[in-house]
């Protein structure tokens, strides 16, 4: 089971990771288009008009979906921001337990905005819901890949608060763990 949870934490995370590839790739392509058009207009030839329509509605779309698609993946590797001054004051088992019961709340507010975000992707569907660009984008999509996010980061936090019951080390702490080790060797060396 751990095995799946890390690849399917990961493969979230590589979507993220192509997904913000595809964004740089499509505003590339707009700029290109543009200056190949001055440099018609330059040479007195016609422009040869490279656009990519609703460019800021796609780009929209696809960053808040590497941004969803990233959540479970930055948790994991402890990148989100967490307060750690109770915890660190505590003893082990209090705090491990504290963990836990702040994993499990965040579950259940990440279960909440997956419940939510799936309803909004349900009725986008049920009523052909479009964005108002150039290009008609079904909202669906977007709200989907937006659900399939929070459904992921809902997982990972239940993950986390059961190894933190279950008396395991969560991946974002190891992950902490490993930084801090890092930094306090690269200080330690360079002093």
């Amino acid at each position: 089971m751990r095995r799946t949870l890390d690849r399917l934490y990961d493969g979230a995370l590589w979507l993220a990771a192509v997904t913000f590839a595809l964004i740089a790739a499509l505003v590339l392509v707009q700029i290109l288009g543009r200056l190949a058009d001055r440099a018609a207009r330059a040479m007195d030839l016609p422009p040869p008009g490279i656009t990519i329509p609703s460019l800021a509605e796609f780009g929209a779309f696809l960053f808040a979906g590497a941004v969803f698609l990233g959540l479970a993946g930055t948790l994991q590797a402890g990148g989100h921001v967490r307060v750690k001054l109770l915890v660190r004051a505590l003893p082990e088992a209090p705090a491990r337990w504290l963990g836990a019961v702040v994993s499990a709340a965040a579950a259940a507010l990440a279960g909440f905005a997956t419940w939510s975000s799936a309803l909004q992707a349900l009725d986008s569907l049920r009523f052909n819901s479009v964005s108002y660009g150039v290009v008609p984008i079904p909202l669906a999509i977007p709200q989907g890949v937006m659900t399939l996010g929070l459904a992921l980061l809902a997982v990972a936090l239940v993950d986390s608060a059961v190894t933190l019951a279950r008396g395991g080390t969560p991946a974002y702490r190891a992950s902490e763990a490993r930084t801090e080790a890092d930094t306090e060797a690269s200080t330690g060396e360079s002093a």
